[in-house]
């Protein structure tokens, strides 16, 4: 690990001399939010913010992605030809990735790079991005990074990690991507003494953090007695299935394949999709196992704190952003939720059959 201080007023300097090897990413601010997009020639990240109001991961999985072309042209000689869309996986980094977003794509990884079945574009994306990420020193009070297993600067998932110290950037280079790119940018200045730094903001920003979950009995907990647990319906009465919560969460990877035929030109795309949709489950023969809104509830929650805790043997699936606890428009909240689920006993969910 290489420690190094950037000054400020080289940032610019540094951001565009790298722009020559790789296409930047980072949050700029639109109107009264902030969001991860292209940076253009010249342009720096806006890193005056907390986080922005949904998370990066788009830049590894689009929210919409064309992955194969066709054609129904019959006077073609190519066609009903399938042919994979083009793609642009050239070096690419995201410059002021939160720890909390950053981490989340390490979770994702978990499901597009299986053993047995790998995500060949997620996986392209990610190979092609370096982060870098920008510690989180003013925690908001819906954060609980730090129950969630992250923290405001936490490492995981990043081949840098900068803080900012007033007039300088102190930055960590993590692995072999992070220092191509300091090399890129012309990041040399070495300063170990910066360990320090790091250990004392650290515990700073962790000390802000006023918002914690427990988890430490959902790994023991019965699967199919939590499932029968009577507050499910409590938990679900004000939904409205709008899917905020899924769209808005740096973890969530459910995704539909849709063909758009326009004329005689035809595309397969890949799109985000959301468990709280009514039609998320419906089979070709019209049956629903979902068809509640109970059901669509109770899955987010079980597959975020439960199900993916028993399949990977591993922390929930969350990084404790807080972004849908401050989004939801009927103030649904995963941490009263994960407080029941974490508390439950056997008999809630007789209490739920009897």
């Amino acid at each position: 690990m290489t420690l190094l201080t950037i000054d400020k007023q080289n940032w610019t300097k540094g951001l565009t001399a790298a722009a020559d090897q790789y296409q930047l990413f980072g949050p700029v601010k639109d109107k009264d939010q902030h969001q991860f997009k292209a940076l253009t020639k010249g342009q720096v990240p806006d890193l005056d913010l907390v986080n922005t109001r949904l998370s990066p991961k788009d830049l590894i999985f689009p929210q919409s992605e064309t992955i194969i072309e066709y054609s129904l042209d019959e006077s073609q000689a190519d066609h009903h030809i399938m042919k994979e869309a083009a793609k642009d996986y050239s070096p690419r980094a995201v410059v002021g990735i939160r720890p909390c977003d950053a981490k989340a794509v390490q979770l994702v990884k978990l499901n597009f790079d299986a053993p047995d079945v790998k995500d060949p574009y997620w996986l392209q994306a990610y190979e092609a991005t370096t982060f870098i990420g920008m510690a989180c020193d003013a925690p908001l009070s819906t954060c609980f990074c730090t129950s969630a297993g992250c923290g405001p600067y936490n490492a995981e998932g990043l081949d840098i990690l900068m803080m900012d110290q007033g007039e300088n950037y102190l930055a960590k280079v993590l692995t072999d991507k992070g220092q191509a790119f300091a090399d890129a940018a012309g990041w040399n200045q070495a300063t170990p003494e910066a360990a320090d730094a790091f250990m004392a903001a650290k515990d700073a920003a962790e000390a802000k953090i006023v918002s914690t979950i427990s988890t430490d009995n959902l790994v023991d907990t019965d699967l199919l007695e939590l499932h029968g647990a009577s507050f499910w319906d409590d938990v679900a009465f004000a939904c409205l299935n709008c899917g905020t919560c899924t769209f808005s969460c740096p973890t969530c990877w459910c995704f539909d394949l849709q063909d758009e035929v326009h004329g005689k030109s035809g595309v397969r795309m890949k799109n985000w999709d959301s468990c709280m949709f009514p039609i998320f489950t419906v089979h070709t023969t019209g049956h629903n196992p979902r068809e509640t809104k109970t059901q669509r509830v109770r899955q987010r929650f079980m597959h975020k704190l439960k199900y993916f805790v028993d399949k990977y043997q591993t922390g929930i699936m969350c990084v404790g952003c807080g972004r849908c606890v401050r989004q939801c428009p009927v103030n649904i909240d995963i941490r009263r939720v994960c407080a029941l689920m974490n508390s439950f006993k056997p008999a809630d969910a007789c209490a739920a059959q009897g």
